[in-house]
Protein backbone atom coordinates (compact mmCIF):
# COMPACT_ATOMS: atom_id res chain seq x y z
CA UNK A 1 0.00 0.00 0.00
CA UNK A 2 1.37 3.41 -0.98
CA UNK A 3 1.70 5.92 1.87
CA UNK A 4 0.49 9.38 0.79
CA UNK A 5 1.33 12.55 2.75
CA UNK A 6 0.17 16.11 2.09
CA UNK A 7 2.71 18.80 2.90
CA UNK A 8 1.35 20.75 5.88
CA UNK A 9 3.23 23.87 4.78
CA UNK A 10 1.73 24.03 1.28
CA UNK A 11 -1.43 25.81 0.25
CA UNK A 12 -2.73 29.36 0.39
CA UNK A 13 -0.63 32.01 2.08
CA UNK A 14 -2.30 34.45 4.50
CA UNK A 15 -2.87 37.10 1.83
CA UNK A 16 -4.70 34.70 -0.48
CA UNK A 17 -6.80 33.28 2.38
CA UNK A 18 -7.81 36.81 3.36
CA UNK A 19 -8.77 37.72 -0.22
CA UNK A 20 -10.87 34.58 -0.72
CA UNK A 21 -12.64 35.03 2.61
CA UNK A 22 -13.36 38.66 1.68
CA UNK A 23 -14.93 37.51 -1.59
CA UNK A 24 -16.98 34.77 0.09
CA UNK A 25 -18.33 37.19 2.73
CA UNK A 26 -19.45 39.66 0.08
CA UNK A 27 -20.99 36.97 -2.12
CA UNK A 28 -23.16 35.73 0.76
CA UNK A 29 -24.95 39.08 0.77
CA UNK A 30 -24.79 40.07 -2.88
CA UNK A 31 -25.90 38.70 -6.24
CA UNK A 32 -22.41 39.05 -7.66
CA UNK A 33 -18.98 40.56 -7.22
CA UNK A 34 -16.34 41.78 -9.66
CA UNK A 35 -12.64 41.05 -9.15
CA UNK A 36 -9.84 42.94 -10.88
CA UNK A 37 -7.84 40.05 -12.32
CA UNK A 38 -7.87 36.43 -11.16
CA UNK A 39 -8.25 36.33 -7.39
CA UNK A 40 -5.91 33.35 -7.24
CA UNK A 41 -3.73 31.74 -9.92
CA UNK A 42 -5.55 28.44 -9.84
CA UNK A 43 -8.23 27.68 -12.43
CA UNK A 44 -10.15 25.17 -10.31
CA UNK A 45 -10.41 27.50 -7.32
CA UNK A 46 -11.47 30.29 -9.69
CA UNK A 47 -14.21 28.04 -11.10
CA UNK A 48 -15.46 27.42 -7.54
CA UNK A 49 -15.59 31.14 -6.82
CA UNK A 50 -17.27 31.87 -10.15
CA UNK A 51 -20.03 29.43 -9.23
CA UNK A 52 -20.60 31.57 -6.13
CA UNK A 53 -20.98 34.67 -8.32
CA UNK A 54 -17.47 36.10 -8.69
CA UNK A 55 -16.74 37.70 -12.06
CA UNK A 56 -13.20 38.48 -13.20
CA UNK A 57 -12.58 41.68 -15.17
CA UNK A 58 -9.59 43.37 -16.80
CA UNK A 59 -8.43 46.86 -15.91
CA UNK A 60 -9.91 48.39 -19.06
CA UNK A 61 -13.39 47.27 -17.95
CA UNK A 62 -13.21 49.06 -14.60
CA UNK A 63 -14.52 52.37 -15.94
CA UNK A 64 -17.67 50.56 -17.14
CA UNK A 65 -18.67 49.49 -13.61
CA UNK A 66 -20.04 52.76 -12.24
CA UNK A 67 -21.78 52.16 -8.93
CA UNK A 68 -20.71 48.49 -8.70
CA UNK A 69 -18.54 46.67 -6.15
CA UNK A 70 -15.03 45.52 -7.10
CA UNK A 71 -12.62 43.46 -5.03
CA UNK A 72 -8.89 44.14 -5.24
CA UNK A 73 -6.89 40.95 -4.85
CA UNK A 74 -3.90 40.28 -2.59
CA UNK A 75 -1.34 41.44 -5.17
CA UNK A 76 -2.32 45.08 -4.66
CA UNK A 77 -2.99 47.88 -7.14
CA UNK A 78 -1.32 51.17 -8.16
CA UNK A 79 -2.83 54.51 -7.01
CA UNK A 80 -4.36 55.03 -10.47
CA UNK A 81 -6.81 52.16 -9.83
CA UNK A 82 -8.13 53.82 -6.67
CA UNK A 83 -8.47 57.17 -8.44
CA UNK A 84 -10.43 55.59 -11.29
CA UNK A 85 -12.72 53.78 -8.85
CA UNK A 86 -13.42 57.02 -7.02
CA UNK A 87 -14.21 58.84 -10.27
CA UNK A 88 -16.77 56.17 -11.21
CA UNK A 89 -18.27 55.78 -7.73
CA UNK A 90 -17.08 52.17 -7.53
CA UNK A 91 -17.16 50.57 -4.10
CA UNK A 92 -13.81 48.93 -3.41
CA UNK A 93 -13.24 45.88 -1.21
CA UNK A 94 -9.50 46.09 -0.66
CA UNK A 95 -8.02 42.63 -0.08
CA UNK A 96 -4.42 43.73 -0.67
CA UNK A 97 -2.10 41.55 1.40
CA UNK A 98 -0.90 43.50 4.48
CA UNK A 99 2.70 42.63 3.61
CA UNK A 100 2.27 44.07 0.10
CA UNK A 101 0.43 47.13 1.44
CA UNK A 102 3.27 47.86 3.86
CA UNK A 103 5.79 47.54 1.02
CA UNK A 104 3.79 49.89 -1.19
CA UNK A 105 3.83 52.54 1.53
CA UNK A 106 7.54 52.05 2.12
CA UNK A 107 8.41 52.42 -1.57
CA UNK A 108 6.20 55.52 -1.86
CA UNK A 109 7.95 57.17 1.10
CA UNK A 110 11.34 56.39 -0.42
CA UNK A 111 10.19 57.79 -3.76
CA UNK A 112 9.08 61.08 -2.18
CA UNK A 113 12.31 61.42 -0.22
CA UNK A 114 14.63 60.57 -3.12
CA UNK A 115 12.90 61.92 -6.23
CA UNK A 116 14.80 65.24 -6.26
CA UNK A 117 18.18 63.61 -5.62
CA UNK A 118 18.51 61.69 -8.87
CA UNK A 119 18.47 58.36 -7.03
CA UNK A 120 17.22 55.22 -8.77
CA UNK A 121 14.49 53.09 -7.19
CA UNK A 122 14.95 49.49 -8.27
CA UNK A 123 12.53 46.60 -7.73
CA UNK A 124 13.69 43.00 -7.99
CA UNK A 125 10.64 41.27 -9.43
CA UNK A 126 8.83 39.91 -12.45
CA UNK A 127 8.03 42.52 -15.07
CA UNK A 128 4.29 42.83 -15.64
CA UNK A 129 3.37 40.91 -12.47
CA UNK A 130 0.34 42.42 -10.73
CA UNK A 131 2.21 43.07 -7.48
CA UNK A 132 5.13 44.68 -9.31
CA UNK A 133 2.77 46.91 -11.30
CA UNK A 134 1.31 48.11 -8.01
CA UNK A 135 4.76 48.80 -6.58
CA UNK A 136 5.93 50.69 -9.66
CA UNK A 137 2.74 52.74 -9.42
CA UNK A 138 3.93 54.06 -6.06
CA UNK A 139 6.78 55.81 -7.90
CA UNK A 140 4.73 57.43 -10.68
CA UNK A 141 6.07 54.71 -12.98
CA UNK A 142 9.73 55.62 -12.50
CA UNK A 143 10.97 52.52 -10.64
CA UNK A 144 13.26 50.19 -12.60
CA UNK A 145 12.31 46.49 -12.54
CA UNK A 146 15.14 43.95 -12.48
CA UNK A 147 14.48 40.23 -12.98
CA UNK A 148 18.06 38.91 -13.00
CA UNK A 149 21.66 40.15 -12.65
CA UNK A 150 21.99 40.45 -16.44
CA UNK A 151 19.37 43.23 -16.35
CA UNK A 152 21.59 45.46 -14.22
CA UNK A 153 23.26 47.04 -17.25
CA UNK A 154 20.35 49.49 -17.50
CA UNK A 155 21.32 51.05 -14.16
CA UNK A 156 23.64 54.02 -13.72
CA UNK A 157 26.14 52.94 -11.06
CA UNK A 158 27.32 56.54 -10.61
CA UNK A 159 23.94 57.44 -9.09
CA UNK A 160 22.43 56.33 -5.78
CA UNK A 161 20.37 53.13 -5.80
CA UNK A 162 17.58 52.02 -3.48
CA UNK A 163 16.70 48.36 -3.98
CA UNK A 164 13.44 46.65 -2.95
CA UNK A 165 12.00 43.23 -3.77
CA UNK A 166 8.67 41.79 -4.83
CA UNK A 167 7.41 39.96 -1.75
CA UNK A 168 7.35 36.49 -3.36
CA UNK A 169 10.83 36.41 -4.89
CA UNK A 170 13.44 33.90 -3.63
CA UNK A 171 15.92 35.09 -1.01
CA UNK A 172 18.94 33.70 -2.83
CA UNK A 173 17.96 35.54 -6.01
CA UNK A 174 17.68 38.80 -4.09
CA UNK A 175 21.08 38.13 -2.53
CA UNK A 176 22.65 37.75 -5.98
CA UNK A 177 21.20 41.08 -7.10
CA UNK A 178 22.50 42.82 -3.96
CA UNK A 179 25.97 41.34 -4.46
CA UNK A 180 26.08 42.26 -8.15
CA UNK A 181 25.09 45.90 -7.50
CA UNK A 182 27.56 46.13 -4.61
CA UNK A 183 30.38 45.04 -6.90
CA UNK A 184 29.52 47.61 -9.59
CA UNK A 185 28.44 50.67 -7.62
CA UNK A 186 30.90 53.56 -7.96
CA UNK A 187 33.05 54.45 -4.91
CA UNK A 188 31.27 56.80 -2.54
CA UNK A 189 27.85 56.34 -4.20
CA UNK A 190 24.97 55.42 -1.90
CA UNK A 191 23.45 51.94 -2.24
CA UNK A 192 20.72 50.77 0.13
CA UNK A 193 19.00 47.39 -0.20
CA UNK A 194 15.82 46.47 1.64
CA UNK A 195 14.89 42.80 2.06
CA UNK A 196 11.12 43.02 1.58
CA UNK A 197 10.50 39.34 0.84
CA UNK A 198 7.60 37.71 2.68
CA UNK A 199 9.01 35.07 5.01
CA UNK A 200 5.81 33.01 4.94
CA UNK A 201 6.50 32.46 1.24
CA UNK A 202 10.31 32.43 1.38
CA UNK A 203 10.41 29.81 4.14
CA UNK A 204 8.52 27.41 1.91
CA UNK A 205 11.63 26.91 -0.19
CA UNK A 206 13.78 25.15 2.43
CA UNK A 207 10.73 23.37 3.87
CA UNK A 208 9.56 22.03 0.51
CA UNK A 209 13.07 20.80 -0.33
CA UNK A 210 13.10 18.73 2.87
CA UNK A 211 9.58 17.43 2.21
CA UNK A 212 10.42 16.46 -1.38
CA UNK A 213 13.59 14.61 -0.42
CA UNK A 214 11.67 12.44 2.10
CA UNK A 215 9.49 10.72 -0.50
CA UNK A 216 9.93 8.31 -3.41
CA UNK A 217 7.61 10.37 -5.63
CA UNK A 218 6.25 13.93 -5.44
CA UNK A 219 3.11 15.32 -7.05
CA UNK A 220 3.32 19.09 -7.18
CA UNK A 221 -0.12 20.66 -7.62
CA UNK A 222 -0.50 24.19 -9.02
CA UNK A 223 -2.07 26.27 -11.75
CA UNK A 224 0.08 26.63 -14.85
CA UNK A 225 -0.13 30.42 -14.65
CA UNK A 226 1.29 30.57 -11.11
CA UNK A 227 4.84 31.99 -11.11
CA UNK A 228 5.20 30.95 -7.46
CA UNK A 229 4.14 27.44 -8.47
CA UNK A 230 6.73 27.20 -11.25
CA UNK A 231 9.48 28.33 -8.90
CA UNK A 232 8.54 25.91 -6.10
CA UNK A 233 8.13 23.05 -8.58
CA UNK A 234 11.68 23.57 -9.86
CA UNK A 235 12.97 23.48 -6.28
CA UNK A 236 11.03 20.26 -5.62
CA UNK A 237 12.53 18.71 -8.72
CA UNK A 238 16.05 19.61 -7.63
CA UNK A 239 15.46 17.90 -4.28
CA UNK A 240 13.62 14.95 -5.85
CA UNK A 241 13.95 14.28 -9.61
CA UNK A 242 10.83 12.06 -9.36
CA UNK A 243 8.60 15.13 -9.09
CA UNK A 244 5.53 15.46 -11.32
CA UNK A 245 3.66 18.72 -12.00
CA UNK A 246 -0.14 18.34 -12.17
CA UNK A 247 -3.02 20.80 -12.15
CA UNK A 248 -5.80 18.47 -10.96
CA UNK A 249 -6.48 14.96 -9.67
CA UNK A 250 -7.60 13.69 -13.08
CA UNK A 251 -3.99 14.01 -14.22
CA UNK A 252 -3.23 10.82 -12.30
CA UNK A 253 -4.25 7.81 -14.39
CA UNK A 254 -1.70 5.03 -13.98
CA UNK A 255 -0.56 3.03 -10.93
CA UNK A 256 2.87 3.83 -9.54
CA UNK A 257 5.81 1.45 -9.97
CA UNK A 258 6.01 -1.14 -7.21
CA UNK A 259 9.24 0.41 -5.92
CA UNK A 260 7.38 3.59 -4.95
CA UNK A 261 6.29 3.30 -1.32
CA UNK A 262 5.95 6.92 -0.17
CA UNK A 263 4.31 9.74 -2.12
CA UNK A 264 4.24 13.41 -1.16
CA UNK A 265 1.67 15.94 -2.35
CA UNK A 266 2.53 19.65 -2.16
CA UNK A 267 1.69 22.86 -3.94
CA UNK A 268 2.03 26.60 -4.41
CA UNK A 269 0.74 29.51 -2.33
CA UNK A 270 -2.18 29.58 -4.78
CA UNK A 271 -3.05 25.88 -4.42
CA UNK A 272 -6.14 25.17 -2.27
CA UNK A 273 -5.94 22.45 0.37
CA UNK A 274 -9.09 20.81 -1.01
CA UNK A 275 -7.34 20.28 -4.34
CA UNK A 276 -4.29 18.65 -2.74
CA UNK A 277 -6.67 16.39 -0.79
CA UNK A 278 -8.39 15.38 -4.05
CA UNK A 279 -5.00 14.52 -5.54
CA UNK A 280 -4.04 12.44 -2.48
CA UNK A 281 -7.36 10.55 -2.65
CA UNK A 282 -6.83 9.90 -6.38
CA UNK A 283 -3.33 8.49 -5.73
CA UNK A 284 -4.75 6.09 -3.15
CA UNK A 285 -7.60 5.09 -5.46
CA UNK A 286 -5.35 4.32 -8.45
CA UNK A 287 -2.86 2.41 -6.29
CA UNK A 288 -5.22 0.14 -4.30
Amino acid sequence: MVEVTIDAGSGFCFGVVNAIESAERELKNADGLYCLGDLVHNSLEMERLQRLGLRTIRHEALRLLTGRTVLLRAHGEPPSTYRLAQQHRIRIIDATCPVVLQLQRRIHRCFLEAKDSGAQLVIYGKKGHAEVNGLVGQTDGTAIVIEKPEDLDILDFRRSIFLFSQTTKPLDGFGRIVEAIGQRIAPGVKFNSFDTICRQVANRLPNIRVFAARHDRIYFVAGRQSSNGRMLFEECKKANPCTVFITEASGITDPLPSAVRTVGVCGATSTPKWLMEEVADRIREVNR
